[in-house]
């Protein structure tokens, strides 16, 4: 029974509002989104942290470039076998270099690129972030009147965007070595039909939608790392909490907009006849 008011009449119950489901992932979501449009409008707010931008593009470019060499060869090794391998059934072993290498331009090559920012880059993007939370140092950046999203998510952020873009024409020049030479030497290919199979499917268009890819998967593994290094829970347990989810949900991301943009590109953009 409710205690009695201050005249005896019954107080109302204080009633708990009963939580809606997926709430909190909405305003997750939310936060994301408003924290993406945030670091894109401090990227033209000067000064520009060119140092921490440096740092951050050398840093991360000394991290990827030989890890996305080792996993493009293999798998481009594997492409080029499997897809020369399929077409052969169909009589079209002419058109095996094309084929392979659209399909790493296209998919390959940002997917690669996406993985290896978001396991490497990210990673250290979202702990580096997520310690300065724990210590504290962001709010004194903040009271000292220094904006943390300008000083240093911004630099992080276009960093990782530029070495993606470099990173993906690297991976996509040396997949499609690693298919060229498994498909002359180990499925007696000819160099010609392997190149010229290629310039009769292969349009410019593929190459700017894999650079703006690249880039868009740069953009989101950067904003979601710093987002989760920005809100860790649990003390210092809870940036390596933050660091694993960050991974996994720029996966989670990546994945959908890359099936997206895909589905758009096939729609506007006709392929090319032979």
């Amino acid at each position: 029974m409710s205690a009695p008011g201050p005249r005896g009449a019954p107080r109302a119950a204080t009633r708990t509002p009963l939580p809606v489901p997926g709430l909190g992932v909405v305003r997750e979501i939310g936060r994301l989104f408003a924290l993406g449009v945030h670091v894109v409008g401090q990227m033209f707010r000067r000064p520009f942290q060119l140092r921490e931008f440096v740092e951050q593009f050398w840093f991360i470019a000394s991290v990827t470039i030989l890890p996305a060499m080792l996993v493009t060869i293999p798998f481009g090794a594997v492409m080029a076998l499997q897809v020369g391998s399929l077409i052969e059934q169909f009589g079209a072993r002419s058109f095996t270099g094309g084929a392979s290498v659209l399909v790493m331009i296209q998919q390959a090559s940002p997917l690669i690129v996406s993985l290896l920012i978001s396991g490497v880059a990210g990673s250290a993007i979202c702990a580096d972030l997520g310690s300065r939370t724990v210590r504290e140092e962001l709010d004194a950046m903040e009271v000292m009147g220094v904006s943390p999203i300008q000083r240093l998510v911004v630099p992080r952020v276009l960093a990782v965007m530029a070495v993606a873009l470099l990173l993906n024409g690297l991976v996509s020049v040396v997949g499609t070595l690693g298919g060229y030479f498994f498909n002359v030497v180990m499925q007696n290919g000819t160099p010609g039909a392997y190149v010229a199979s290629f310039s009769a499917l292969a349009q410019l268009p593929d190459l700017y939608i894999s650079e703006l890819k690249a880039v868009l998967f740069g953009f989101v593994a950067g904003v979601v790392a710093a987002y989760r290094g920005l809100n860790p829970k649990g003390g210092p347990k809870g940036v390596g909490d933050a660091v694993n989810q960050s991974v996994v949900f720029t996966f989670l991301i990546l994945f959908f907009i890359n099936a997206v943009l895909t589905a758009i590109y096939l729609q506007l953009v006709p392929s090319k006849g032979i």
